[in-house]
């Protein structure tokens, strides 16, 4: 396929200002609200709602003018569907251009542990339009009820259907579902995904790389028409944190893998503030306060008194400069040399002053733990971008046959068959990537007797890990979700059924590990036990599937710590 460039079809890249103010504006200040909109208008991208607290929750929308003077009067309403004859909260905001069309209002006035329900509506001159209805949930304040989470991430529109999506919306009685990353991806048509996308008559608009404001509203806008996506936002409330191809691939405070100004790209921050305010204009969450830094978007959650949820921000503020060992071992063939580039690169990695999250967000964890022990929550829980787990890859010079070593004709299989000889930490851009800084979440964890369950996305692939620190001591429990569509690591090896089993023996902290499947994850909690059980969907390249769960692994509170997870079912 031919390379389609940002420049040789649009030219120089442009964005917008960031704007963090809310999508929509309060009811007292919109003019004529009671006037009819002059134009027609749709409800093309689904509804949504987010970051629930026990008293609000954020609700979304987009409203697609098809005609008309912009902008369009929208009026809202929020009821209780166990309580009928209870009033709705309704209200009112606006839908503008300088915020491509979103309404997102944070709903006060709500009950604890409570379900609603909500929906949009534009009276027009022809009659009322109105958005499909959605189901979300306000936290409880107090209390032992169990709760139960969805877990996912990495939804590739070019590598299949969102099946995942429509099974996960079908899941009784979520409380809420987390989203950890790569809700989007930027290549254009020709890249990552580009094959399938061609077969599937599924490819990513713009066709070119998202670079400006105008390229990651379109992304949103599309992803956003798939029914099975609409479905799970309608489903619970969603909290949502970004990894990095919402903005770009390995992305970092001060640039990234995939952000090439030479090739017409402009400035990093340029690009970085334009996937942010598309993101917050699309994605139904709280935006950092007017003076606060525009990606300082970590927070928590509590649910009742079985857990707090901090949501972390691994990508933008605060992480130090991409380290990949393909970078550093690129082209190198005499040994020394290879020897000496490997000692360089575990110095830099282990560097003490090397951050993940940043000084500011590290000190907001070890405080929102020890807030959240203190205050008699049983879990702590981390929504997380990325593997915590130290891991490893498997010798494969070792572990593998003549004739499958043979068979590996993937170059990026050979490449990691190679360095698996090593017996190196090999995904550097997960917090392997970060040891100096993942010891001092560890050691928050353990001065606010944290018992952590982290949640990981990333890697396209399944894990149950157990969290160790440098000394030994057990941190807490993991569970790393595959993804939504994008293919894990078992898609581009040759026969090799047994990977999963290879990356398990190879590594003490991982208890299981599935390289093969999509699907998501249902994470439950209740005052003693930490439940994971990973659904997994038959198929993404139509839409005849089959739910099945591959397994189910818990955790317990033993004492001061918690149990390595076993599998249940």
């Amino acid at each position: 396929m031919t390379k389609i460039t940002r420049r040789g079809l649009l030219g120089a890249a442009a964005t917008g200002t960031l704007s963090v103010a809310a999508c929509a504006t309060p009811a007292k200040t919109v003019q004529s609200q009671t006037e009819a909109y002059d134009g027609e208008v749709e409800f093309l991208h689904g509804v949504a709602s987010g970051d629930p607290l026990s008293d609000r929750v954020i609700i979304w929308t987009r409203v697609t003018p098809q005609s008309g003077t912009a902008p369009i009067p929208v009026t809202y309403e929020v009821t209780d569907p166990a309580n009928p004859s209870a009033p709705a909260i309704t209200g009112s905001a606006m839908a503008s251009e300088s915020r491509d069309f979103c309404v997102k209002v944070d709903v006060p006035g709500l009950k604890p542990g409570t379900v609603y329900n909500y929906k949009f509506t534009v009276r027009t001159n022809a009659g009322e339009v109105s958005s499909p209805q959605g189901r979300t949930k306000t936290t409880s304040e107090s209390g032992n009820t169990p709760v139960r989470m969805g877990v996912i991430s990495c939804s590739n529109w070019q590598f299949g259907y969102f099946n995942a999506y429509e099974a996960l919306s079908n899941e009784d009685d979520l409380d809420v579902i987390v989203h950890l990353g790569d809700y989007l991806y930027e290549y254009g048509v020709d890249g990552y995904g580009a094959e399938v996308a061609t077969k599937l008559g599924r490819v990513h608009d713009p066709i070119t790389e998202m670079v400006t404001l105008t390229d990651y509203r379109m992304r949103h806008a599309q992803y956003k028409t798939d029914p099975d996506l609409q479905a799970a936002h309608a489903a619970a409330p969603w909290i949502c944190t970004w990894d990095d191809h919402e903005s770009t691939n390995n992305s970092y405070r001060t640039g990234a893998q995939n952000h090439n100004p030479e090739e017409g790209e402009g400035d990093w921050s340029d690009r970085k503030q334009a996937a942010i305010q598309a993101y917050f204009e699309w994605l139904p969450l709280r935006e950092p306060v007017a003076g606060d830094v525009t990606s300082a978007v970590w927070r928590s959650f509590t649910f009742g008194d079985i857990a707090t949820v901090h949501a972390l921000e691994s990508r933008l503020t605060g992480r130090s400069p991409d380290v990949s060992w393909f970078d550093a071992l690129a082209g190198v063939t005499d040994q020394q040399v290879m020897m000496q580039r490997v000692s360089e690169t575990l110095q830099t990695i282990n560097d003490p002053a090397r951050t993940m999250l940043g000084t500011e967000q590290e000190a907001w964890l070890a405080g929102e733990l020890k807030s959240s022990t203190k205050a008699g929550k049983a879990w702590q829980v981390l929504a997380n971008q990325v593997v915590m787990a130290r891991t490893t890859l498997p010798n494969f010079q070792e572990a593998l046959t003549s004739e499958q070593l043979a068979a590996q004709q993937n170059g990026f299989v050979q490449t990691m068959i190679g360095f698996s000889t090593l017996g190196l930490p090999f995904n550097l851009d997960a917090w392997d990537g970060f040891p100096a800084a993942r010891e001092r979440l560890y050691e928050g964890a353990a001065a606010a007797n944290a018992k952590l369950v982290t949640l990981a996305g990333d890697t396209h692939t399944a894990w149950v890990n157990t969290l160790t620190d440098a000394n030994g001591n057990r941190r807490g429990v993991e569970f790393g979700c595959t993804s939504i569509t994008s293919p894990g690591s078992g898609a581009y090896v040759t026969d090799i059924p047994n990977l999963g089993d290879l990356t398990t023996e190879a590594n003490p902290d991982v208890i299981w590990h599935d390289p093969f499947n999509r699907g998501y994850t249902i994470v439950s909690l209740t005052p003693d036990t930490a439940r994971a059980e990973y659904r997994v969907v038959s198929n993404i390249l139509s839409k005849e599937f089959v739910t099945e769960t591959a397994a189910v692994y818990e955790s317990r509170q033993q004492g001061d710590s918690v149990t390595d997870p076993v599998r249940v079912a």
